[in-house]
């Protein structure tokens, strides 16, 4: 009698689990963006900023990036300069979020810096966040998707007019995808 019990209380809980585990954040809604790398992202509206925020563990970004993508936007890594896939990207369209696919940069605002990286004059609206990076012993500003906070690159104030920055971004934190 005791097992029985022992076990329809084991039950009991593990379905309990079970429903949990199922049931729907009230406050995240699911991505509707069909494009493969950017679904089933649970997006929440963030109480500090009342920003969406994206919602992911370390596995799942791992699971969705490639390695070198993980290791750009996730851990602050830099790739190659002039050995990228949009330095010489010179085709009319949007640059998103390789994380979660936000509008970050117009192909209209790219220009040829020499850095060998892919180079912008200006952001998207709010869609990038700057942060102070002190690392490798010299101070940066930081670039970072405002919404599921991927490292991009890094905005310099050397560019040109109309604004005078220069957005060096890393290839591998962005997806091209042509008008």
């Amino acid at each position: 009698m005791r097992s029985i019990t022992c076990f329809l209380l084991l039950s009991c809980l593990y379905l309990n689990a079970c429903a949990q585990e199922k049931k729907p954040d009230q406050n995240a809604r699911q991505n509707d963006r069909k494009t493969p790398g950017y679904a089933n992202i649970k997006i929440i509206k963030s109480p500090k900023t009342g920003r969406d925020t994206v919602i992911k563990t370390e596995a799942e970004w791992r699971k969705q990036l490639t390695p070198e993508q993980f290791e750009i936007t996730r851990q602050k890594g830099t790739e190659t300069a002039f050995q990228n896939k949009y330095n010489a990207n010179h085709e009319a369209g949007i640059y998103k979020c390789i994380c979660c696919g936000l509008d970050l940069f117009k192909s209209e605002t790219k220009f040829e810096s020499g850095t060998g990286w892919p180079s912008f004059y200006d952001k998207i609206g709010n869609h990038v966040t700057e942060a102070k990076d002190s690392s490798l012993g010299m101070e940066r500003d930081e670039v970072l998707c405002s919404r599921c906070g991927a490292h991009l690159g890094h905005v310099f104030d050397d560019g040109p007019k109309p604004t005078g920055l220069r957005y060096c971004m890393n290839s591998a934190a962005l997806d091209f995808v042509k008008k």
